[in-house]
């Protein structure tokens, strides 16, 4: 996914700084194993806190939406994965 998707009219007014931390999360995850995830996710949520970074639940809907828009079947599937994991909490 390229960062086209940060350019979407419905991110505007979402901080550039956030869409930037997300898109180097993306990065990083890539080649990620299904066991893999979930020690990443808690890294990045450790990472969150320490660089003060959190999504309000409206960022959070609209970052996925737009994401799932762009995505390419895999992408789509870790999304959906990610997006379970995080509804379990």
């Amino acid at each position: 996914m390229q960062n086209n998707w940060m350019k979407d009219e419905a991110l505007k007014g979402i901080d550039p700084y956030k869409l930037e931390f997300l898109q180097a999360l993306m990065f990083e995850s890539n080649g990620l194993k299904k066991e893999q995830l979930l020690p990443f996710l808690m890294a990045v949520a450790k990472k969150g806190r320490e660089k003060s970074v959190s999504f309000s639940e409206e960022e959070i809907s609209r970052i996925v939406a737009v994401l799932r828009k762009e995505a390419s079947p895999e992408e789509a599937a870790k999304i959906e994965k990610i997006m379970a994991m995080r509804s379990r909490k």
